[in-house]
């Protein structure tokens, strides 16, 4: 019998062999620039690509299945167990969501019922609200994937809309220096402050339910239902996070080292200099770190202290997965993003924390092959709030160093 793999053991094991899939696709790559090319020796690689591929996505699959047995885990050894009216509020929900995608037009017109009597409100009227106890299952599992809500202000809101002031790290001017005990304290000069409105949107998302899932355990239950839509929200609010990110002040493509130095040392103010981090993905990471020296050294280290972090110039490299960060241009020639900064000092997510779920088994197709669709909807909006807090750069490739030592031959005379 094998020994099961952890959540970071898998996660780990994944990472390793993406990087796999890639280093075989330049192998490819290289071999079609070789004179010497051989059929039979490319048709090799692309079998070892394509079984690495199928390893990798297998291993994506049990990552997946192991988050959501930990968040059931999680549950029953929590440290501060649920009070009566938690747990009775989750059974409840577990019962109600069972009734709702069993017979959804039962729960429709009692939702229609409680929404003429002024009982439950709007809210109701959007389908099943999923109370707290289960968005903060759902949030720890929305953290275990690449979030990148986890590097922007968050802020909680109760209104669909509103306004927010920010004075921004540059704008902050020091105190006067008072050269006598009875001296006249001068009056401090108004700071120059952006206000940030918000508006919450509305994101929505469907998936079949089976009747299958309605003979299982509530545990099981809440585990399928919070990791489906951990990967729906990761998906959602990274992509709203990426459009913000995008519009941050550009910088000249990175083509060199030295560009990756000039960025850390004169990206942003030095204000926060001592918060910002670069950050890109998973293949972009992989191209930097190949970069070497004139002697063939790697030019990026890892932390001393923290070994499984790399650094460039003091600044930790945040990795992202491909498929939360993409590359731009094309399959053959990537552009790879690459931002500089702090994300929580330029962008703000302003979070309505009401996702409901609403069923049909009627409608978006579920009538014509028997099954129940059920909707999810999400509210939120991201916001810049400091344009200096953050710069965007990209690269295709990084040149590696090259000597510069000069040498002068003697003569004998």
């Amino acid at each position: 019998m094998g020994v099961k793999l952890t959540v970071n053991q898998l996660n780990e094991a994944w990472i390793a062999s993406g990087d796999k899939v890639t280093d075989f696709n330049d192998q490819i790559n290289m071999a079609l620039n070789d004179d010497n090319f051989s059929a039979e020796a490319m048709s090799e690689l692309k079998n070892k690509r394509d079984n690495e591929k199928v390893r990798r996505d297998a291993l994506r699959e049990q990552l997946v299945e192991a988050q959501a047995e930990q968040v059931v885990n999680m549950r029953n050894e929590d440290k501060t167990p649920l009070t009566k009216k938690e747990n009775n509020l989750k059974e409840q929900f577990v019962s109600d969501f069972v009734n709702m995608v069993r017979n959804p037009m039962a729960f429709l017109n009692t939702v229609s019922s409680n929404t003429d009597n002024g009982t439950n409100g709007n809210d109701s009227a959007a389908g099943l609200t999923i109370p707290p106890d289960i968005r903060t299952m759902i949030n720890t599992l929305v953290r275990q994937y690449d979030s990148l809500q986890q590097y922007v202000r968050v802020e909680n809101v109760t209104t669909p809309n509103g306004s927010r002031v920010y004075e921004k790290w540059t704008d902050v001017t020091p105190l006067t220096v008072m050269d006598t005990e009875d001296g006249t304290i001068p009056g401090l000069d108004n700071p120059r402050l952006t206000i940030i409105k918000y508006l919450i949107k509305r994101y929505a998302g469907i998936i079949t339910a089976t009747n299958t899932l309605l003979k299982d355990t509530a545990e099981n239950i809440l585990a399928w239902l919070s990791s489906w839509i951990a990967k729906k929200v990761v998906v959602t609010r990274n992509q709203a996070i990426i459009s913000v990110m995008e519009a941050a002040p550009k910088k000249p493509t990175i083509a060199k080292f030295d560009d990756l130095i000039d960025l850390a040392n004169t990206g942003v103010d030095p204000a926060i200099v001592a918060t910002s981090f670069f950050l890109t993905n998973v293949s972009g990471c992989n191209e930097i770190c190949k970069v070497k020296d004139a002697l063939g050294n790697y030019l990026v280290q890892p932390d001393p202290k923290q070994p499984d972090q790399m650094v460039i110039k003091g600044k930790r490299i945040v990795m992202i997965a491909d498929r939360w960060l993409p590359n731009s241009g094309t399959a053959s020639a990537p552009v790879y993003p690459l931002y500089y900064g702090d994300p929580s000092q330029a962008i703000t997510l302003f979070d309505r924390e009401n996702m409901s779920l609403l069923p049909t088994n009627i409608g978006a197709g579920a009538f014509e092959t028997d099954t129940t669709k059920i909707r999810v909807i999400d509210r939120f909006d991201v916001q810049s709030t400091d344009s200096e807090a953050l710069v965007a750069g990209s690269f295709t490739a990084i040149a590696d160093q090259v000597g510069n030592l000069k040498t002068t031959a003697s003569t004998a005379g």
